[in-house]
């Protein structure tokens, strides 16, 4: 079927669960839990429940603004719209520039850690199977997203649900059998600071704990670029992000504190993502064939995740394409199943090629950390800027919709909070506990900043030749008017 490049996408076609999946599996939450949340524990050490607990309560100041944005201004271009509306249009393009670019990149990141994982373990299990046959596992996942994308957003959104409930169910039901074996090891301490690891001690082995922790809730806005194609958008939109962030957050607090406990938390520092101290090593030596839930689970999330940013990236892009500050094909909407086609065809093509490209250049575990350090260093700094957005949103509304503690102390303290995870991502040694990257991680830093420098070069020939373009990213697209009464040029009608 041909597509058509003007037309919405279709209304009213998922409701409260389908996006409230959205932003837990872009959580990635098996995966954060097996191997994001571990790197804490080199600082924290057997504190690393505190930790997990301190970066819950600081990115649910950021939580809150998405949330609070995403009411106000339920839109496909999610936190482009929002940083027009709150600061500038032309701040609303360069963060969209930014995210699509970075979201487009998540897939691939994810279909690298399937690819590595499901080889590594079939080599381990079966010897014959090649250790370096890692890509057609890649390429498999690449196809699943793509065909649920194409099939539009119920198919896509309903298969992250499916995913999400079954990656939490296996680890909630391994928290409750490791707290069991427990037994009398079972102890509140681990939410103190006594149990930090040598060399960090007290609160400043926490709080470096936290921050590498704080990396792994990224992903809790993803429910918002599907505003448009949402069930009553202002209240799901609110309660799906917030709901997001605070229900995984519990989960890494829950899952964290059970492994915590089981290994003993003056043994914890040790733990990591490989090895006979990771999830899997402790299902393997301990609990014989559940291991393989946990390994399905992990598998099962990085599809998840993959699932989830396609559909951020692909929404992204096609908000951005309508008002034609991107390639206008990319606005090519299904004409059965409303789904952006040309941006997952898009999306497809650089999922394989930075996959193989990268995977085979390097190897697939470098090229995950490449791909991951460039990620999370504009991601973190898009909820900055968010944080910042919220602020001036509300400032501009007047003091009738100002709520100074969460429209103004949360975002301050929601940018306190990603500085030193933006920071550390970057490889920048400003603390004692940041490492400084090398080659070829080190060339995220670079690579950003070339997208943004070559976003910047956009950004001024439109503002030179279609300045109404830049404009258009402050527009809210469900309805004339935002929930205040102003027009979408900010005016008050009448």
């Amino acid at each position: 079927m041909r597509g058509e490049t003007t037309g919405e996408l279709r209304r009213d076609a998922i409701g409260l669960r389908e996006v409230l999946f959205q932003s837990v599996t872009a959580m990635a939450p098996a995966a954060a839990v097996a191997a994001s949340i571990p790197s804490g524990a080199a600082f924290a050490g057997g504190s690393l429940p505190l930790a997990v607990l301190i970066a819950l309560v600081a990115c649910l100041f950021t939580a809150s603004c998405v949330a609070e944005l995403a009411r106000e201004l339920p839109a496909a271009g999610s936190v482009a719209t929002y940083a027009a509306r709150g600061l500038h249009p032309a701040v609303g393009f360069l963060v969209g520039w930014g995210y699509v670019f970075v979201e487009m990149l998540i897939p691939p990141l994810l279909l690298l850690q399937l690819g590595f994982t499901a080889a590594g373990t079939l080599h381990q299990e079966w010897s014959a199977y090649p250790a370096d046959l890692w890509w057609p596992w890649s390429l498999a996942g690449t196809a699943v997203i793509a065909v649920a994308g194409y099939l539009g957003v119920r198919a896509s959104a309903r298969l992250g649900s499916v995913l999400g409930v079954f990656e939490i169910l296996v680890f909630l039901v391994f928290a409750v059998l490791l707290i069991g074996e427990a037994g009398s090891a079972n102890t509140l301490t681990v939410f103190g600071t006594s149990h930090t690891a040598d060399g960090h001690a007290g609160f400043s082995g926490v709080f470096a704990g936290s921050v590498y922790t704080v990396l792994a809730f990224a992903g809790f806005e993803a429910a918002a670029p599907l505003a448009e194609e949402t069930r009553e958008p202002r209240r799901t939109m609110h309660r799906a992000v917030l709901g997001a962030a605070l229900g995984i957050g519990l989960f890494y607090v829950i899952t964290t504190y059970a492994m915590t406990v089981y290994i003993g938390p003056d043994r914890f520092a040790a733990f990591g993502a490989s090895g006979a101290a990771s999830w899997e090593g402790v299902t393997r030596a301990s609990f014989g064939f559940f291991w393989v839930l946990v390994f399905l689970a992990i598998i099962n999330s990085t599809i998840a995740n993959a699932n989830a940013c396609a559909n951020v990236s692909t929404r992204t892009a096609f908000a951005l394409a309508r008002i034609r500050v991107l390639p206008g094909a990319l606005a090519t909407l299904h004409p059965r199943h409303r789904s952006p086609v040309a941006g997952i065809a898009v999306q497809s093509v650089v999922a394989i090629g930075a996959v193989l490209g990268l995977g085979f250049a390097y190897d697939p575990v470098t090229a995950f950390l490449l791909l991951a350090t460039l990620i999370v260093t504009v991601v973190v700094g898009v909820y900055i800027v968010v944080n910042l957005a919220c602020a001036g949103y509300f400032l501009r509304a007047g003091r009738a919709a100002l709520k100074p503690v969460r429209h103004l102390l949360f975002p301050v303290l929601g940018i306190a909070a990603f500085v030193p995870a933006l920071l550390t991502a970057a490889g920048l040694p400003v603390f004692d506990f940041v490492t400084k990257l090398t080659a070829p991680v080190s060339y995220a830093g670079p690579v950003v900043g070339v997208w943004m420098a070559a976003g910047v070069v956009v950004l001024l020939l439109l503002i030179r030749r279609h300045p109404e373009r830049i404009s258009e990213t402050a527009r809210v697209h469900l309805d004339p008017y935002d929930p205040a009464g102003h027009r979408q040029d900010g005016t008050v009608p009448g």
